[in-house]
């Protein structure tokens, strides 16, 4: 079986395509977090995080460090925030389209159209 770059990407976009492990990773942004302090900082339930943090760890998307009695997780590739970043700006750009039709549906006599 050979390594094909498009299902990596298609299993990595499925992983993404959950808001809650979106939230978890724009949280370990500023570094390394417990599960309760995710949860916390989301304010979602922690068996909810730990759940989500399992798959993003199966997927490599997120490491763990254990002290005492608490698991910690960051980021394992800083990359991951350039996709999210592109994802947002996409967003974004949507809404800019958006906007500029409703304001052509409210003013239809508006200076755009001169």
């Amino acid at each position: 079986m050979t390594f094909q770059p498009s299902y990596f990407k298609a299993d990595f976009f499925k992983v993404l395509s959950n808001p809650l492990r979106i939230q978890i990773l724009d949280t370990l942004r500023v570094g390394e977090k417990s599960v309760n302090d995710i949860a916390q900082w989301i304010e979602v339930e922690a068996s909810s995080v730990s759940q989500q943090l399992a798959i993003l760890r199966r997927y490599n998307l997120v490491k763990a460090r254990r002290q005492g009695n608490y698991i910690f997780y960051c980021i394992r590739d800083p990359a991951i925030f350039q996709v999210l970043d592109a994802a947002l700006e996409v967003f974004n750009n949507h809404l800019v389209e958006v906007r500029d039709v409703l304001e052509n549906l409210e003013h239809p006599n508006s200076e755009d159209h001169k």
